[in-house]
């Protein structure tokens, strides 16, 4: 890979006619010094980059319920430190990719959409040029932890390539970038390449989601994502003492698959100890297991702390290295603010063996 002193930066103008040329099959839709109300309300009308994965299932952090209640006014997230710091950095990870890989990028000119399915929308962090300063791809930017560092070497992960590729079907270019600053310390990034197939699938599936999830404003389906249980713990204000009615045909159904599920998860459950505890036999006092000179598995002494054996094994050395944190008092809340107490006390489905 070649390699330039500084990031190449070109001054794109955010007129519609010189949108139209940087990407072939979108316009501008909003410019980027837009109010942010105005920013928001385009967000809602249309799928943008950050929602594909998600209507698909693969992204960890939201599901299509999510991207469902934001459409509709119901926001599922409100930032954090870790977004605020990404969005802080997205400027430096652009020039450093730049300077590693010789790419010349510019600043786009903000919300693009689709010439022919208006639904259809993309923020790009970046666009990419050529040695003229023509826009010729995207790049997309992302902050990862170093946990992350194996899911970034042999390629992109599902959601960011996801994103990537949604910029490549709105936007009309024939490849994109995908650069990840891993740990704070290594950038890693990716080259992907436009394909036709993926461009179809991802407009038909997105279009008719839009249209009856968001048009129509039919619920999604519930799914088995984490994101998802997470959310629908938070999406309601609990009703004391509120009893709903359901049918029983459907009570028993759903109780019967969770029920059958639950046993086979169960047997599942063992015979996978039971694996791992051959593993655990095979590998004795080693850290490492390989198999011809490849690496089989690992048993490393690298997991959770165990604070209570240390304290009962070494009192005196668990003294020295103990100290006083502060901490809600929980029952008191409980007793004196009983409302802000049940506010914040997590659901919890239990479905009993016996019942109907």
């Amino acid at each position: 890979m070649s390699t330039v002193t500084e990031p190449v930066l070109f001054d794109v103008p955010s007129q519609v006619g010189a949108t139209l040329a940087e990407a072939p099959t979108a316009r501008l839709l909003l410019p980027a010094d837009a109010p942010e109300e105005q920013w928001h309300a385009a967000r809602a009308a249309g799928i943008g980059g950050s929602d594909v994965a998600a209507i698909l299932g693969l992204d960890k952090y939201r599901g299509p319920r999510h991207v469902y209640e934001d459409k509709h006014g119901r926001p599922t997230f409100k930032g954090n430190e870790a977004a605020e710091i990404g969005t802080e950095i997205e400027g430096f990870i652009a020039g450093l990719f730049s300077k590693r890989s010789g790419v010349p990028i510019a600043m786009p000119p903000g919300t693009l959409v689709h010439a022919e399915h208006d639904w259809a929308r993309v923020n790009v962090d970046r666009y990419t040029c050529d040695a003229d300063g023509a826009v010729t791809g995207l790049l997309e930017c992302k902050n990862r932890s170093a946990y992350q560092l194996d899911d970034w070497e042999d390629g992109v992960p599902d959601a960011p390539a996801l994103q990537t590729h949604w910029g490549m079907a709105v936007g009309g270019w024939t490849h994109g970038y995908v650069a990840a600053l891993v740990g704070g310390n290594r950038l890693i990034w990716h080259r992907l390449e436009r394909d036709e197939e993926m461009v179809a699938y991802l407009l038909d599936f997105c279009g008719k989601w839009f249209q009856r999830h968001v048009v129509e404003g039919f619920e999604p389906d519930a799914d088995g994502l984490e994101s998802t249980t997470e959310l629908l713990s938070k999406l309601w204000s609990v009703k004391a003492e509120s009893v709903l009615e359901v049918d029983v045909a459907k009570a028993k159904a759903l109780r019967a698959r969770a029920l059958d599920l639950k046993a086979r998860a169960k047997d599942v459950a063992e015979d996978l100890r039971t694996v791992e505890n051959e593993i655990r036999l095979l590998t004795g006092a080693n850290e490492v297991a390989k198999a011809d000179g490849k690496a089989a598995w690992s048993w490393k002494a690298n997991g959770t702390f165990a604070q209570k054996k240390f304290a009962e094994d070494e009192p005196e050395l668990a003294a020295e290295y103990t100290h006083m944190v502060p901490a809600i008092d929980v029952d008191r809340l409980k007793d004196e603010q009983p409302e802000k107490y049940a506010a914040y006390r997590a659901r919890v489905l239990r479905i009993p063996a016996k019942g109907i």
